[in-house]
């Protein structure tokens, strides 16, 4: 084996995130940490959530999550409703609409991946970790935060996301 067959099996991963992601993006008309903010709505008690939880669950910025809500609830896929005892607080809720979109979406990337490795032994476990955690090393990357959720940047503009 020689390192461009590593760095072809990198860049299928890449790629398959961004395939992911356009493929979402133009069958459902979502991006897809949008989508990730929708189904975590979908598993939140009331189907509701302060924007701090959601921006805590996604790990993006501030900003980045108030577009992302700004752009579902221009969607009608969610809504803002204020807090009954405290109106400086807003909840993000799920409407019928975010719940019906929902159901015709695909489960993502992250998701397949995270069953498989549900099903690997410890020891495999380990060596998987040892070995991203070289490539990460190798690529002096280590300062990057990530969302153990697998995304493309909310960022990245699709002719369908305004």
């Amino acid at each position: 084996m020689n390192t461009t067959d590593i760095l072809i099996k990198i860049r299928k991963i890449v790629r398959s995130i961004n395939i992911e992601s356009k493929k979402i993006q133009r069958e459902h008309g979502l991006s897809i940490p949008q989508l990730l903010c929708l189904e975590y709505l979908q598993r939140a008690e009331g189907f509701q959530s302060t924007q701090k939880n959601i921006r805590d669950y996604l790990n993006l910025n501030s900003s980045t999550v108030t577009g992302i809500i700004n752009r579902l609830e221009k969607k009608g896929c969610i809504a803002r409703l204020p807090k009954k005892d405290d109106k400086r607080t807003t909840y993000i809720v799920l409407t019928s609409k975010g719940s019906e979109l929902l159901k015709n979406t695909p489960s993502l990337l992250h998701e397949r991946l995270s069953q498989q490795l549900e099903t690997a032994s410890g020891h495999r476990l380990k060596e998987i970790n040892e070995a991203l955690d070289l490539i990460i090393k190798y690529l002096d990357i280590d300062n990057i935060d990530a969302s153990p959720l697998i995304t493309v940047d909310e960022n990245i503009h699709f002719e369908n996301d305004e």
